[in-house]
């Protein structure tokens, strides 16, 4: 079921326990407190100051991927796409992403150095949460004549195909830089793995087949106390990499798995700080992952991560709206991708994008 902006949906959570005893009501499009609005919304002015003249953004990373994940920002904030304050923004950074696909392969590439299955699978997910929200008919391209460009429903299907045929010629399944990899990693066959659970979310066909080895990969990547690897084999990863097996795992709908539950596990402990470590590497990455994982593993450890999250980005925006300033604190992807994953970490109180509903 898709949630669109301004629709507000009721839920029970899962049960919590052999009593029946029903968890928190998660409703859908609920008002964000008056601190976190103005945080992510200063957050949003900055995107859209430093969005170019292609719909794009170039600050030290660029393509459809980057673009994509301001996209899904401005989509999370609840403001009507078509009508809305966001509205020019979001469509001449879909124009961009769209007139970046190759049109035979369906690959989307920037085509500047930048290109791999990391920009393509986060492009596709923007794909899949502006589908069905965003009237393309309004979307044409930058040129004199303006022509309108492929729908975001074609584009949609044709990025699906690309990851598809991937996954088929890969031993295990699953997606590394390449689109011809013959090996893979669980941060780059996330976001791939996303984008088509998003797709398939949006009504898109994707081969039961290409869903099911892929998440055979995370089931044999995943370690005996619930920690996936990076590539190689189970366990030692990050926190990200294991924030990415308990999200993909729940998305699929295969809660039942028991690399689920030893994941979740794990992942609750080290998130309420029951074990040591959880930060490393690059924290708006992190943050980004965790905050989807918890939230479809445990609300109420979400709302207790997340409250914490709430009071520590608060004390790392800049007076731009930005969180640019991760550099020195294991960040340093630049302004545009470490502010969007920030505020794509806070999104999950919205509960606006299709992907974030439980």
């Amino acid at each position: 079921m898709n949630v669109s902006a301004g629709a507000v949906v009721v839920i029970a959570a899962l049960v919590a326990s052999a009593a029946a005893a029903q968890g928190p009501v998660i409703r859908y499009g609920d008002p964000m407190p008056r601190d976190v609005r103005e945080m992510y919304d200063a957050g949003l002015r900055y995107l859209v100051k430093t969005q170019d003249e292609s719909g794009g953004w170039r600050d030290g990373q660029a393509g459809p991927g980057v673009t994509g994940m301001a996209v899904m920002a401005l989509l999370a904030s609840g403001e009507d796409p078509n009508h809305g304050p966001y509205r020019g923004a979001i469509r001449k950074a879909l124009v961009s992403m769209i007139a970046a696909q190759n049109a035979e392969t369906g690959f989307l590439g920037s085509g500047q150095g930048h290109d791999s299955m990391y920009q393509h699978g986060f492009g596709m997910l923007a794909l899949a949460e502006a589908y069905g929200t965003v009237d393309d008919r309004t979307l044409t391209s930058q040129g004199s004549a303006g022509a309108p460009v492929r729908p975001i429903g074609q584009a949609l299907e044709l990025a699906v195909r690309c990851a598809v045929t991937s996954a088929r010629k890969n031993p295990v399944g699953a997606w590394r830089y390449s689109p011809d990899a013959q090996d893979a990693d669980t941060s780059v066959s996330g976001a791939v793995l996303m984008g088509l659970l998003g797709a398939r979310n949006a009504g898109i066909e994707v081969p039961d087949e290409t869903i099911d080895k892929a998440i055979k990969y995370y089931a044999s990547m995943t370690g005996p106390n619930g920690q996936l690897g990076y590539s190689g084999g189970p366990g030692g990863g990050s926190d990200a990499v294991t924030s990415i097996g308990v999200l993909v795992f729940s998305i699929a709908r295969q809660k039942g798995l028991p690399q689920y539950v030893t994941s979740a596990a794990f992942l609750k402990a080290r998130s309420l700080g029951l074990e040591q470590g959880g930060m490393e590497g690059y924290p708006t990455y992190t943050r980004y992952y965790r905050a989807q994982a918890l939230f479809q593993a445990d609300v109420v450890a979400w709302e207790k991560w997340n409250a914490g999250l709430v009071r520590e980005l608060k004390t790392m925006q800049a007076k731009d709206g930005s969180f640019a300033g991760f550099a020195g604190r294991g960040g340093g992807f630049g302004g545009t991708v470490d502010t969007s994953l920030a505020l794509l970490s806070l999104a999950v109180n919205y509960k606006m994008l299709p992907v974030y509903e439980r």
